[in-house]
């Protein structure tokens, strides 16, 4: 069994197949025979584990297992403790209501860990951005992106910093680099 971490960067697709005009996880994981255990659409980066063996990968994707994933969202504006207990309380999109999450505010400190995105975020000095935190056990498609857009502050930068225990600090991969983990004890890990 093998269990790969990778630190997906901004732009490529989730998938190992080339395309015309964007990288794909090909360019990045040559390990034969692994899969996604879930996604990052092209706009996210961050956190992706690729496995070959199939329950895992269920495990790892699927929400019936409640298997927590990190994401830290940079938000156009300057949401408010109001807006982060709108989020956590669940969010009705229209054609589903998420299940509840936690929120918090990413500390300034912590933000210095992060890579530099390519390109950069567009910046604008009228209006602030703030990085806020999400840690959801669903993983709809856009979901993330969706909450802070529907409580009025739209996703600029998605980053999934974890899934489960593995945190990619502690990993220390940076974006285009993977690590085997071993495949004993860190599943118990991701519990």
């Amino acid at each position: 069994m093998s269990l790969i971490a990778l630190n997906k960067p901004f732009g490529t697709i989730c998938q190992f197949s080339a395309h015309e005009t964007r990288a794909s996880l090909g360019d990045w994981v040559k390990t034969p025979g692994v899969y996604p255990a879930g996604r990052l659409d092209a706009d996210s980066e961050g956190l992706l584990l690729l496995t070959d063996d199939g329950a895992l990968q269920a495990r790892i994707a699927e929400p019936r297992h409640k298997l927590v994933k990190r994401y830290w969202a940079q938000v156009e504006g300057a949401p408010d403790e109001a807006a982060l207990a709108h989020l956590a309380k669940g969010v009705d999109l229209g054609d589903y209501v998420t299940r509840p999450c936690r929120t918090a505010f990413v500390d300034e400190r912590d933000i210095d860990a992060l890579w530099p995105r390519t390109p950069p975020i567009r910046y604008r000095a009228a209006i602030p951005a703030t990085w806020v935190e999400l840690a959801i056990v669903e993983g709809k498609n856009r979901q993330v992106r969706r909450m802070t857009a529907a409580v009025g502050y739209p996703t600029l930068r998605l980053v999934r910093v974890a899934i489960g225990a593995l945190d990619i600090f502690t990993l220390g991969i940076a974006p285009g680099e993977s690590v085997e983990v071993a495949p004993g004890a860190p599943w118990q890990r991701l519990r």
